[in-house]
């Protein structure tokens, strides 16, 4: 789902509680809302609300752990492709066939995460992925190195290639993102919603009160929208920079 559109339901759940708990206010008998009743349900509102804050803290932090990994991940198999395309360029006139392949897959790779950004002409589907990693160890095999410096560079090359193939298959389950899982956002939206209700039965409504509320309401979707965001390291607003892509395929095209 949406991560703006969680966001909305979200705080349209915890508004409505709040005026919800107002409404309550002005039609529950007096001694409901008594000295020893008001205690017990603040202490049950407290009870929620250090739960519903560690689940929130814990998600958030693991949320941002996740992004940085899978963009730490992301930059060292950018890195890979640099080193092992200085490495087909040091092999000599003959890898220059294998240099084209590699652009062309890694093109292909920027064009498919980055829909919305230039890197230029369209790649068909075959330049990468599985298809363009397998022509491209078949045209480093196909090779004929004469020289111990051009035996190694294949060498090395072939070995960099296979673990930039491994680097790639585990990034593309992670370029789709994880979402929040919808049992708990609903637990969280439950408890958020009851937390509310409680501070609208224990304020008169006024100005300040209303928009006191309205800011909580709006943090607490925030965070919710912090955890859905980060959670999409390729999409939304938090998405990472494609920047280094495109310092990696200036370098690619010299």
């Amino acid at each position: 789902m949406n991560s703006l559109l969680v966001t909305a339901i979200v705080f349209a759940c915890l508004f409505s509680g709040a005026v919800l708990g107002m409404a309550l206010r002005s039609i529950l008998p007096e001694h409901h809302l008594s000295q020893s009743s008001t205690d017990v349900i603040k202490l049950a509102t407290g009870l929620m609300a250090t739960l519903a804050a560690l689940v929130l803290s814990l998600l958030i932090s693991s949320a941002n752990t996740s992004h940085n990994t899978i963009e730490g991940e992301y930059r060292s198999v950018l890195a890979t492709t640099e080193l092992l395309d200085r490495h087909l360029a040091d092999y000599g006139p003959e890898a220059v066939p294998a240099r084209d392949l590699l652009r062309h897959a890694v093109i292909r790779g920027f064009q498919v995460t980055w829909p919305q950004e230039d890197f230029g002409p369209p790649e068909p589907p075959t330049a990468g992925g599985r298809a363009g990693v397998e022509a491209l160890q078949r045209n480093l095999l196909h090779l004929s190195p004469t020289t111990d410096a051009q035996k190694w560079l294949q060498s090395q090359s072939l070995q960099l290639l296979g673990g930039l193939a491994q680097e790639r298959l585990l990034l593309n389950d992670q370029e789709i993102g994880v979402a929040l899982p919808t049992p708990l956002l609903v637990v969280l939206i439950a408890w958020a919603t009851a937390i509310f209700i409680s501070f609208g039965l224990f304020a008169r409504p006024n100005a300040t009160i209303i928009a006191s509320l309205l800011i909580a309401a709006l943090a607490v979707a925030g965070a919710i929208f912090m955890i859905n965001d980060l959670g999409s390291p390729f999409g939304g607003l938090m998405q990472i920079s494609s920047a280094p892509a495109h310092a990696a395929l200036a370098l690619l095209r010299q």
